[in-house]
């Protein structure tokens, strides 16, 4: 294509380095011309030290033709799935609660339950509200206690936002009584439930593993990447890298 690269790489120091060392060396095997680096999701503790030393380390290796564009902070919000990944994730669509599709759950608000119903209920009571928890399907006393719980806590207030994955059927594999009990009164606006017919371990180790991409649907997440990272990249070095001088100009005026 004959065009110019920037190289993006994940925050560190020695290792971050040694990435952009490695692909440098493909781009100038195959005649590319390198414009300059950001290095994404550094520590905030450490988004000054990493600076200094990545700029010190480019200019020193590879000289001022290839300088250090942007410098980014990780904010863990924007790598957190919401549910409408997870429906990407295993090809399935929400039973409940498709109205709270954006919803974001990070890894670490995960719980696997594995406990029995009662205390399943005072975790759902006293755990901070926004809880993905993951249950076998073979416990349908969970399902029920759930939905009824969610149901008896949903007075209109913001934070009574858990979820559930049902794993190892679908909802095809329910009893019909079970079933128009969890869609009772307003199924799109209760808590959300999704079936997903996988063993409780693979859909752990997918949900572990799976990175979620901005999309067109979630608005809220875009708008906060945008802002997010706009501060933290030099644009107008960059356009006088890449040789669009003119959009700097246009900027500059708008």
């Amino acid at each position: 294509m004959g065009a110019k690269m920037i190289l993006v790489a994940n925050g560190g120091l020695g290792n971050t380095f040694d990435d952009l060392e490695l692909n440098k060396a493909l781009c100038d095997k195959e005649g590319v011309e390198i414009c300059g680096v950001v290095v994404n999701k550094v520590l905030p503790e450490k988004l000054e030290q990493t600076r200094h030393y990545l700029e010190m380390a480019l200019n020193m290796h590879w000289g001022p033709d290839i300088p250090l564009l942007g410098c980014i902070p990780d904010r863990p919000y924007l790598g957190c799935a919401a549910l409408t990944d997870l429906e990407r994730l295993f090809n399935k669509q929400l039973f409940t609660g498709q109205k709270h599709r954006l919803r974001h759950y990070a890894v670490q608000d995960i719980n696997v339950v594995a406990t029995s119903l009662e205390v399943f209920l005072q975790d759902l009571r006293t755990r901070p509200t926004r809880t993905l928890y993951v249950c076998h399907a073979s416990r349908s006393d969970i399902l029920m206690g759930f939905v009824m719980e969610t149901y008896l806590r949903d007075d209109g207030v913001k934070d009574n936002e858990p979820a559930l994955i049902m794993t190892g059927c679908d909802e095809h594999n329910l009893s019909n009584h079970i079933l128009e009990i969890v869609k009772a009164g307003d199924a799109q606006a209760s808590a959300p439930v999704l079936f997903v017919p996988q063993c409780t371990q693979k859909v752990m180790r997918l949900i572990n593993s799976y990175t979620p991409k901005l999309n067109f649907e979630d608005a809220n997440r875009a708008a906060t990447t945008i802002n997010h990272y706009e501060p933290y990249i030099n644009f107008d070095l960059l356009l006088e890298k890449v040789g669009h001088t003119h959009l700097k100009k246009e900027k500059q005026q708008f």
